[in-house]
């Protein structure tokens, strides 16, 4: 009996393994769970699904006792044993791919990686919102799927919506570009491809995303200066039309359920500790549906470093009383149950936040009961690297490669390269293709095994890494392997040693003898040069773009697991590429005269400094926003816009002056006055390509401060060769045409806007009519 009994035991427990390991409905096995009904504590009114959410949390709320209450306005929630509640870890990462940045996520049997999409700034070079949304769904099932076998959290602090206005910054390869609208529509598509569930509740969520770092945040460690110490000064302006922008449209459209404040102070107060930030604009004027973290020790970091605070006690209820309502760190943990207890912040205060945080996980659906028997329970290992999403990452790194210059070599053809070189430190890299925030990928493609694929390789590295120091006998190998070659691909650029979070850059050059290894391979060549930059951020590559031996010049960022096999399919054909630069390339006079703590967009002429992005940049570039080549030609032609708008007289009372120049969006009633402007895409080239439409405004001149043009809206088309597509966009006059006053109000000007599309110029004239 002893024998058939153990026996029994094996066979249940390799049923249940099985089960788990194959992504069947039994895929539970994180440990307890709240409201299981076979702890006896599932009788509570917050287990009870027929009651709202609302309702729920505010009784969860009720039961706890103040050292309860506060040992949850942290990441690391203490388990509530006597309720049944177990503990819960927030931080879960997943910029481009379920990370293990966080100690929510963690690789191991039976998920040990994940689908590793390209890094955002090349996957926003897509300029492709219906991939940015279908990234997101890809991530929140395979974080489902991690989920269910203990390996993950529900709560993902992705994604990075700062914009990346100083190509200096380390971090700028997280986020999508240096455009407020490109920004906010990614965090938009991408949100809600995370959090959308197939259910009809749109409260419910998949898992639940946050959009960071709140705000005007683009500084790491730059010449000494820190961002746990640093004061980033911002105008009104700015606020409204640059730096907020983003996380406005992540909260309004998106309907994230969190936005996480950042180190830096914001003119003088801690964005963790400032009210009109947190309470008056995100949960006040945005109507945040959910809850506000602070970034990692934030709170913590502002009491220590920035001496915000007289006492902790002090600090902690100045977070609360901003409209904080969880700590990534221990801080508030540690000292909130004294600040209640010293008056300085009320319990009310504390239970508000608990509500806040509460609320997101009984909309994930962690308070009803057994997750095996809920929405996506029965995803598991199974639904993490599929050969579906791993396509995906391959064609999210194609659709964001972006071709700087090409004088006819590519594509190359294979039956024309019998011998291929293929140099650089970049040239047979696995982790440096991933990026920052990465979590572990399912497989790698370098860009050396993905070129073997389509003809005979010879790799010689050049350097020993991107900082390329003291490799003279790699630099005369990869020279000797140039000259013997049908033809010469040459990875350069950058990885993390150079830029990463907390290490901004101090120069825009290749690193290094980089750009002696350029040159040299370039000479010595003897068929044509494509070269391949490989970063997060823009280089000053002129020397390269004006040499004419350098046939092709690619920029394929830090393009993801599958890197290496799009890049080969874009230098052989098999792709044409359609990406365009989301970011301004900056010579490096940029990075010698510019400081990076200068948080001003607008150009000043009274000091020299020269503006940031597109917008308001008055200096040259290497190359600009939005640009980028195919393997075709598209011609545009315009053939329906507006050409006059007109607003009644009573427009006038709204007016900054008597002149009428401009009046407030916010007291005129224009609000949802559309128009339609349609445009005839023509693909005159060989072949078919895919192309980005952007559609741009400039205001009527010296009105304002206004920028000098501005992305309004851009649409990605797919064109066959030889035919025409047709592309709507529906302008939004009010929203559109107007612009930001010094004071940080938003106003329409009178006068002749001009609308940009490609070579396309178009004047709509808004005028006051009696």
């Amino acid at each position: 009996m002893r024998f058939m009994e153990n026996l029994v035991f094996v066979l249940i427990f390799i049923g249940i393994i099985g089960a788990v390991l194959n992504g069947g409905t039994l895929v539970h096995s994180a440990g307890p769970f709240p409201c299981d009904p076979s702890t006896g504590l599932s009788s509570f009114p917050f287990c009870d699904v027929s009651l709202s959410i609302a309702d729920r949390a505010k009784d969860l709320v009720g039961r706890l006792t103040l050292q309860e209450k506060v040992q949850q306005l942290v990441n690391g929630a203490s388990a509530i044993t006597r309720l049944g509640i177990p503990k819960y870890e927030w931080w879960s990462e997943a910029l481009h791919g379920v990370s293990n940045v966080g100690p929510g996520t963690r690789f191991a049997a039976p998920v040990p990686g994940a689908t590793i999409f390209p890094q955002v700034i090349l996957t926003a070079a897509s300029f492709n919102e219906t991939l940015w949304e279908a990234i997101g769904r890809v991530v929140s099932t395979e974080a489902r799927g991690m989920y269910n076998v203990g390996l993950a959290g529900l709560t993902y602090w992705s994604p990075n919506v700062n914009l990346f206005s100083d190509p200096r910054w380390g971090r700028g390869q997280e986020t999508p570009g240096e455009d407020p609208t490109v920004v906010g529509n990614y965090a938009t598509r991408y949100v809600r491809g995370l959090q959308e569930t197939d259910g009809s509740d749109p409260n419910r969520l998949k898992v639940a995303a946050c959009c960071k770092h709140y705000t005007a945040y683009e500084i790491d460690n730059w010449k000494g200066v820190q961002r746990y110490t640093f004061n980033a000064n911002v105008t009104a302006q700015d606020l409204e039309d640059s730096y907020n922008p983003p996380f406005k449209s992540c909260v309004l459209d998106g309907n994230v359920a969190s936005v996480m404040c950042s180190y830096n102070q914001v003119n003088g107060v801690p964005t963790c500790a400032d009210k009109n930030l947190l309470a008056g604009t995100i949960r006040g004027q945005w109507n945040l549906n959910g809850y506000i973290v602070s970034d990692c020790d934030s709170v913590s970091v502002y009491y220590n470093q920035q001496h915000y605070g007289a006492t902790p006690e002090d600090a902690a209820a100045d977070a609360i009383n901003a409209g904080l309502d969880l700590d990534c760190g221990g801080f508030l943990g540690k000292y909130t149950g004294s600040a209640v207890n010293e008056s300085k912040v009320t319990e009310s205060s504390v239970d508000q936040a608990l509500v806040n945080t509460f609320t997101v996980l009984m909309r994930l659906g962690r308070f009803d009961g057994d997750p095996a028997k809920q929405p996506y329970g029965n995803l598991g290992p199974n639904d993490v690297c599929t050969d579906e999403h791993q396509q995906l990452a391959l064609e999210a790194a194609r659709q964001g490669i972006v071709l700087l210059k090409n004088d006819g070599a590519l594509p190359l053809l294979a039956s024309n390269v019998h011998s291929l070189a293929v140099i650089g430190p970049n040239a047979n890299v696995t982790r440096t293709m991933i990026g920052n925030y990465a979590g572990t990928p399912c497989k790698y493609t370098t860009p050396l095994q993905g070129l073997s694929v389509y003809t005979s390789t010879v790799y010689a590295p050049g350097c020993a890494n991107v900082a390329c120091k003291g490799n003279d006998s790699l630099l005369a190998g990869a020279v000797q392997t140039a000259g013997n070659a049908d033809a010469t691909v040459l990875i350069v650029g950058g990885d993390l040693t150079l830029e990463a979070e907390a290490l901004d850059r101090t120069s825009l050059l290749l690193p290094g003898q980089q750009q002696q290894l350029v040159t040299q391979v370039t000479a010595a060549s003897k068929g044509p040069v494509v070269l391949v930059i490989m970063s997060g951020g823009p280089f000053d590559i002129t020397l390269a773009k004006d040499d004419n031996k350098i046939s092709s010049i690619l920029w394929v960022g830090y393009p993801g697991e599958a890197g290496g096999a799009a890049i080969a399919d874009v230098i052989f054909g098999s792709y044409n590429p359609g990406g365009k630069l989301p970011v301004t390339w900056y010579p490096e006079d940029f990075a010698v005269n510019v400081p990076m703590t200068n948080m001003n967009m607008r150009p000043d002429k009274a000091t020299g400094y020269p503006g940031r992005t597109y917008r308001f940049y008055t200096g040259k570039t290497v190359y600009g926003f939005g640009y980028g080549l195919s393997y075709t030609k598209f011609n545009h032609n315009l053939v329906k816009a507006p050409e006059l708008i007109s607003f009644p007289l009573d427009a006038c009372s709204q007016m900054k002056s008597n002149s009428c120049e401009a009046f407030s969006v916010t007291h005129t009633k224009c609000q949802d006055l559309l128009l339609e402007v349609h445009v005839d895409v023509n693909n005159v080239g060989p072949g078919d390509g895919s192309h980005v439409l952007f559609l741009f405004s400039a205001p009527p001149s010296n009105t304002l401060e206004s920028p000098q043009k501005q992305l309004i809206q851009f649409r990605k088309v797919h064109v066959h060769a030889g035919a025409t597509e047709r592309v709507l966009f529906n302008l939004d006059v009010c929203k559109d045409l107007s612009i930001v006053e010094p004071t940080g109000t938003r106003m329409l000007p009178v006068g002749s806007h001009l609308l940009h599309i490609g070579d396309v110029q178009h004047s709509v004239l808004v005028q006051i009519s009696s």
